[in-house]
């Protein structure tokens, strides 16, 4: 059994997340704030919301600073604004980003449909930790208007293609991202938490 701790922006609608989870056995807390000790052995940062306001809930409503909450090299897993949010800014706002990762967020190009909204398939590139035992061209579920371009194209472990590469999934020490939502994508999606988790009991 592991704890998990799952960060609501206040956005809502993290229920199949958490509902993910706890089909894989992890016991599962919903926090908004960072400022309680929390016996737990990972973070998720959900892809629910929007930028801003998702930093913000983050830097404001913690006396406990989120680079502290993690000091121990806690696993933690970023979901689509979730991953985003690891970097040092997006388009989407003017808000500073957590910066544990080096680069930006930018907008989808204008000749897609944005928000692009669909299944698309996996060009795994290095398998890393979240894609073990993952098979190239699996098919994940995306809802999202913008695309991380990470300063180090090495953290890129899978891209999506959609006229032009999309990362999709990254990693970097303790940090894990998906551009795709895995509490919708399936048995796929179903093995990445199951990855994350066993990460987590490490």
């Amino acid at each position: 059994m592991v704890n998990v701790a799952i960060f609501d922006y206040g956005a809502g609608n993290i229920f199949s997340l958490k509902n993910s989870l706890e089909k894989k056995g992890a016991l599962v807390e919903v926090i908004t704030n960072f400022d309680k000790p929390k016996n737990i052995s990972g973070l998720l940062l959900p892809g629910v919301g929007n930028f801003d306001p998702a930093i913000r809930s983050i830097n404001s409503e913690s006396k406990t600073k989120f680079i502290d909450f993690i000091k121990n090299e806690m696993p933690v897993l970023g979901i689509c604004l979730g991953m985003e949010m690891f970097f040092e800014k997006s388009e989407e706002g003017k808000e500073p980003g957590l910066h544990v990762i080096d680069g930006e967020v930018v907008e989808l190009p204008t000749s897609m449909k944005i928000p692009h909204m669909g299944w698309n398939n996996l060009e795994i590139k290095n398998s890393g930790i979240l894609l073990d035992g993952i098979e190239n061209d699996s098919w994940v579920y995306f809802v999202h208007s913008y695309r991380v371009q990470p300063t180090s194209l090495e953290i890129i472990t899978a891209e999506s293609d959609y006229g032009i590469k999309v990362p999709a999934v990254i990693e970097k020490n303790n940090f894990f991202g998906t551009q795709f939502h895995p509490e919708k994508s399936g048995e796929i999606g179903a093995k990445i938490i199951q990855n994350f988790i066993d990460e987590c009991k490490k």
